[in-house]
């Protein structure tokens, strides 16, 4: 998490610990509602002991940072971008304006953000060696997996942006190079996940239209066949834009924090691009609206809402897209997205799952199990039917969150490299393992557990499992028993088997 000023001014003070271990009392600085973990380490039984920790398995509530980019209130449901509430930029701002004021601090003038977009849409194309290595990727390749090497791929295509290569103070000396790579990412984000999705379809991919605005130009990659006139929908441009506006940024999140980690090392932000982007790959991240999506399905009908509750307090199945690490209130996003789903849904049609999703809605926020343990919808409640209701295939819905979130991304990775408070992400660990071990050898070993080196074999290698693959050396290590080794063993006989000097095939 990050720590954020709030509506009123915080006090300073201080914290008085006493160890009962010791009876000695200790005086910690309170500053922000904030105490330093390191401040903990004076804390000792022995003067040689290495002092007390703090433990907080999956950072619940471990402020890694000070951030002026993002403030949420959870018990409040408040969301704000550099202090402007997310309701109205959704409604009255563009994408590429919230990125500005998002990145740098404050919203643009005029021209200001014409210098921004230009500079933005120029840089849309993409190398022709990275498309031609997209084109290698397998037919079936998923379009994440596709995004995420692209993007770590693109780090060798800008030596001068590596500080491994240029100097590790490159970014904080030059504020041109910095921005430069912000355009590049920001630029290519949306070209590579069209040219991932056009993959996925067959089709070939398509060239930016860099006088198109950003959204625009994203759908149009998407869906142009051969028409020289194609342009996208305006209803759907401007709710695509306001999705990516409730997705650009949301504090310091398991993706976010992956940015910071990995950029604390000052590694190129390609690379740091690339491993925020796989940390929201994940199913508890950026796939969680897909889960909502088969959770409706399954529901199938407002009739079956009923029952499907039921089943959810008895534990039986779990309600996807309800409750919040951080909010234990509305989201504030929510609110957008009902009004982006009727938007869509008027020029598109109605998806039927939207009646289902409003029900459970209704009837799971008034009743008091769901109100006690304080669940109510979250973003991904709704996006996922807003985005299947305009074409996307489910696979491109972390497609579709990484390329907004870039922009929170991008943002905390230049703040992070002005925080003079910098230093490499290393977290302390808690060791509850064996100690003064003395090595013993192979043949004096206790049996290992069976599943050590289990894995499973494809019905490909059934036919080599039972034949011969020639005469293996032995050696000083042993073979756990398997199927394989057992048919061997009565397959050979010691008046046949002999040794050879010859390498085994590859």
């Amino acid at each position: 998490m990050t720590t954020q000023s709030p509506h009123h001014e915080k006090e300073s003070g201080t914290l008085k610990i006493t160890d009962s271990r010791t009876g000695k009392t200790y005086e910690v600085p309170i500053e922000n509602d904030t105490i330093k973990a390191t401040d903990f380490r004076k804390i000792k039984v022995k003067p040689d002991d290495f002092g007390l920790m703090v433990y907080d398995a999956g950072y619940f509530n471990t402020a890694v940072c000070r951030s002026k980019i993002t403030y949420i209130d959870g018990e409040k449901g408040i969301l704000e971008y550099r202090g402007y509430p997310i309701d109205h930029l959704a409604r009255h701002s563009s994408f590429l304006e919230v990125a500005f004021l998002l990145i740098h601090g404050f919203l643009p003038d005029s021209n200001q953000f014409d210098t921004w977009n230009n500079k933005i849409m120029v840089h849309t194309f993409i190398h022709e060696n990275l498309i031609s290595l997209m084109k290698n990727f397998r037919y079936d390749a998923h379009p994440m997996g596709m995004l995420i090497s692209s993007i770590s791929a693109m780090s060798t295509f800008y030596p001068e942006a590596n500080p491994a290569l240029s100097g590790v103070d490159i970014y904080t000396k030059n504020k041109q190079l910095l921005n430069k790579q912000i355009f590049r990412i920001l630029g290519k984000m949306p070209t590579i996940a069209a040219c991932a999705y056009r993959h996925r379809i067959g089709r070939p991919y398509n060239n930016p239209i860099n006088t198109l605005s950003y959204t625009e130009n994203f759908l149009y990659m998407l869906d142009r066949l051969s028409e020289n006139d194609y342009k996208p929908h305006p209803v759907l441009t401007r709710a695509l834009d306001k999705l990516f506006i409730v997705h650009a940024d949301h504090e310091l999140n398991c993706s976010t924090a992956t940015m910071r980690q990995v950029g604390s090392s000052l590694v190129d932000p390609y690379s740091c691009v690339a491993g925020a982007a796989a940390a929201l790959y994940g199913p508890l991240h950026g796939g969680a609206n897909e889960a909502v999506l088969r959770m409706l399905e399954a529901i199938g009908s407002v009739d079956n809402i009923p029952n499907f509750i039921e089943s959810v307090k008895q534990k039986k199945t779990r309600l996807m897209g309800f409750g919040h690490r951080v909010y234990k209130n509305y989201d504030p996003r929510v609110g957008v997205l009902r009004e982006v789903s009727e938007e869509v849904f008027a020029l598109l049609g109605r998806n039927p799952l939207m009646e289902i999703a409003i029900e459970l809605e209704k009837q799971a926020i008034s009743d008091p199990y769901f109100q006690q343990r304080q669940l109510y919808p979250n973003v991904d409640f709704y996006s996922g039917i807003i985005y299947k209701s305009m074409g996307f295939p489910t696979d491109m819905f972390p497609v579709l969150f990484s390329i907004p979130r870039c922009a929170g991304w991008l943002a905390h990775w230049a703040e992070m490299l002005h925080d003079p408070e910098l230093r490499i992400f290393r977290p302390r660990q808690v060791y509850i393992g064996k100690h003064n071990q003395s090595y013993v050898g192979v043949d004096e070993r206790p049996h290992p557990p069976t599943d050590a080196a289990a894995s499973y074999k494809s019905d490909m290698s059934a036919r080599r499992a039972v034949s011969e693959v020639g005469n293996i050396p032995k050696t000083v290590f042993k073979l756990p028993e398997t199927t394989f080794t057992k048919t061997k063993k009565k397959v050979d006989s010691p008046a046949t088997t002999t040794t050879s000097s010859s390498s085994p095939p590859p």
